[in-house]
């Protein structure tokens, strides 16, 4: 092989993902369980690098068509029910199901829980999914959430703040009442993470039950429009959109990263005056201070 065809060869997670096959991490699982072959040889340890249009990749057996697909975008309203993955072995109905002409290597960007309804991206766009998908980037998803009981505004406080769930630290959720009775409340939650089950598990925690939960909004595209079951495909704009918001940092869209603050030693009143530090007013005299020598000899005379 050519220096120039080393040149070209990139990761196959990355790859396959562009054509659409799966996600990157859903590849790397699938080289792990000795589901990809490279020439004829299965590969079960990472890195697998590939040269696009010259390696023959096949997946469970199937060779993989390399052509670059058309990209396509589509929006979905998932009711309940409906799973959001590639196979199910139960046989339940996919979100795909939903979208009958959609193009292979079409899959869900992220997932959204079977007894879940609202919105949900689907995509042959692997870049799309990794942006989307990928933790740092934290796009933010809205939700409109029916629990039991009545949540206080200590138990508001304490989703809102950090919390653990599997041994690693929560952003946090953001959270407004839109209507609170005894035995019910309705909530819209803003999160931009995607843990299993966040907003479930979180108001486990505090003793409410989650009656319904439905995605509203998906960064600044919201479901207005599209009724339960019904898809339609995205715009450009709404796709730019998206790929914006979910910038990595650094990049335009990002919020940019803290800078570090240095302690600060805390000035006394007096220090204040004495230093002509704005706020406090300068002394007439220099050494005029409290400890100056001869003031405290002063003082010390006075008092024998």
């Amino acid at each position: 092989m050519t220096e120039l065809q080393k040149a070209k060869k990139v990761r196959i997670q990355k790859f396959l993902s562009a054509l659409g096959v799966a996600s990157r991490r859903a590849v790397e699982e699938m080289v792990m369980e000795g589901r990809i072959s490279v020439n004829g040889r299965t590969r079960t340890k990472l890195p697998v690098l590939v040269h696009g249009g010259v390696d023959e990749i096949r997946l469970d057996g199937m060779v993989v068509d390399t052509r670059s697909p058309d990209k396509v975008y589509y929006l979905l309203n998932k009711p309940a029910g409906v799973v959001c993955t590639r196979q199910d072995p139960a046989g339940r109905r996919r979100a795909i199901d939903l979208i009958g002409d959609a193009p292979s290597g079409v899959h869900c960007v992220g997932r959204l829980d079977m007894d879940s309804t609202g919105l949900i991206v689907l995509t042959n766009d692997g870049e799309l999914t990794q942006r989307l998908t990928h933790p740092r980037h934290g796009i933010p998803k809205t939700y409109v959430v029916e629990i039991s009981g009545r949540l206080d505004e200590k138990q508001m406080a304490t989703l809102k703040a950090p919390a653990y769930l599997d041994g690693r630290k929560t952003a946090g959720l953001k959270v407004r009442a839109l209507r609170r009775r005894r035995d019910r409340s309705v909530l819209e939650i803003t999160l931009r993470e995607g843990r299993n089950r966040e907003i479930r598990r979180l108001l486990a925690r505090l003793g409410h039950k989650v009656l319904r939960l439905k995605r509203t909004a998906v960064g600044s595209i919201t479901d207005r429009g599209v009724k339960v079951g019904n898809h339609r495909m995205l715009k450009r704009a709404e796709v730019a959109a998206l790929l914006k918001n979910a910038s990595a940092p650094g990049e335009e869209g990002s919020s940019p990263a803290p800078v570090p603050l240095r302690k600060r030693k805390s000035v006394g009143r007096s220090a204040g005056r004495n230093r002509g530090i704005p706020g406090g007013r300068t002394t007439a005299r220099a050494g005029g201070g409290r400890n100056a020598p001869g003031r405290s000899k002063r003082r010390r005379g006075r008092k024998k």
